[in-house]
């Protein structure tokens, strides 16, 4: 354990805080492809906001964390964690071309007696049957002779500041048992509620990828009664208040489903099991539901404008909110971007405002237009799409706002209600 020197690849929302908590007890590095990326972090500031200026400050001056670009300074490790995105492509098929690219990096610093750790979030059997081989064709090393593996799925929540890494109980696991234990024993030494040593790589793989699964049937499930109980003129709401006295109901509320996890992961399952010759229904349908929900919302936003005269050809709608959660700048997969094309066949003109995310790089991500400051002109409705803490303690001035006749549809149900329209 004393010997340990700990890589890092990839700083982003998963690696950076992983690397920043290893460095208070290992010699760390951060390895990242991008220099604009090592140079903020290296210069004290994370633009993810998942680590503060002052815990990086510390974790560089205190503990001597490095970030780069450069594979000399890497290659003096010996416990690589992989941490790369793993998104879908246009298709929802499994896009492992991070992965790839990430275990070729390793492959070129790796030693013998190495370990190298995959966090990346994954299906069954690619650690060992995909990521692994190409670190042993780069390295020229034989896997569990010459070098070993773990993993140890990431479970950061980006935006959630109580649950931090260092105080989620994190799965582990390794290729040999000799090796589970060492793996374990490295997050054990930065972990506040410790591990659980899962008995396989594959059985770890699963573990994480159903964690994500689950909760995206459940809100499937949810927004599924959302619809249903619109049409009876009940509030969703209140039915979930009702229920949720019983001591075994999950209470999950109703929303659009997006980001790098809940809305990824079960393709990678789902991919996995078509491969086996099974269909996952279940699966695919909790997708196919919460993948139209921006449609919904838009419609249902239409829908209210009629019912109040309002005039929807060339009306001024504006959308609060584009990131994928509250409270954070993140704006992967965000479903948002479903909402504003949907209202774009109604020949609606769309404003986008969000404090939290960057405009360049939705710019460069979706194409479209958004602002970090509310804008002055005046709006015949309002969807307050994402819950963010600027909009849940009613900072904005809706009079000024919107026209006197207008509609708010508060999608994630955080206004009071006697000034919304609709709702999930």
């Amino acid at each position: 354990m004393k010997d340990i020197k700990i890589a890092v690849i990839g700083l982003g929302y998963v690696g950076l805080p992983l690397a920043r908590l290893f460095s208070t007890k290992f010699p760390t590095v951060g390895f990242d492809m991008n220099p604009k990326r090592v140079a903020a972090l290296m210069e004290g500031h994370d633009s993810t906001l998942e680590v503060s200026d002052s815990l990086l400050r510390d974790a560089i001056d205190k503990h001597g964390f490095v970030c780069t670009t450069e594979l000399d300074k890497i290659r003096d490790c010996n416990f690589y964690v992989v941490a790369v995105p793993t998104p879908v492509d246009k298709n929802n098929a499994a896009d492992l071309t991070p992965l790839y690219g990430a275990s070729q990096t390793v492959g070129k610093v790796i030693s013998k007696g190495d370990i190298v750790v995959y966090e990346s979030t994954v299906y069954p059997g690619v650690t060992e049957d995909e990521c692994i081989p190409v670190v042993e064709k780069v390295s020229g090393l034989k896997f569990n002779t010459d070098f070993y593996a773990g993993y140890s799925p990431e479970r950061i929540n980006p935006g959630d500041k109580v649950h931090t890494v260092e105080k989620i109980k994190k799965i582990t696991s390794g290729s040999t048992p000799e090796v589970a234990e060492i793996v374990d024993k490295v997050y054990n030494a930065v972990l506040e509620n410790g591990t659980h040593r899962a008995p396989s790589i594959k059985v770890a793989e699963a573990a994480k990828v159903i964690e994500n699964s689950q909760r995206d049937i459940n809100i499937a499930f949810v927004n599924e009664l959302a619809k249903i109980f619109n049409l009876m003129g009940i509030d969703t709401m209140d039915v979930l208040d009702a229920a949720s006295t019983k001591w075994n109901f999950i209470k999950m509320n109703p929303g659009l489903v997006g980001g790098h996890c809940i809305s990824v992961d079960p393709y990678y399952l789902a991919q996995c099991a078509q491969r086996l010759g099974y269909n996952p229904e279940i699966i695919l349908a909790g997708r196919r539901m919460n993948d139209g929900m921006g449609a919904y919302v838009a419609d249902q936003t239409i829908k209210l404008m009629l019912k109040k005269g309002i005039q929807v050809l060339g009306s001024k709608i504006i959308i609060m909110g584009f990131t994928f959660k509250e409270n954070c700048p993140d704006v992967r997969n965000t479903r948002i971007i479903d909402i504003y094309h949907a209202l774009q066949e109604y020949n609606v003109d769309i404003s986008v405002y969000d404090p939290w995310a960057d405009p360049a790089i939705v710019r460069k991500e979706y194409g479209i237009e958004i602002s970090s400051q509310l804008p002055s002109d005046k709006f015949d409705a309002a969807i307050v799409a994402v819950g963010h803490r600027q909009f849940r303690e009613m900072e904005i001035d809706f009079d000024s706002l919107l026209n006197p006749k207008h509609v708010i549809y508060d999608v994630k149900a955080i206004l009071p209600r006697d000034i919304v329209d609709g709702r999930l």
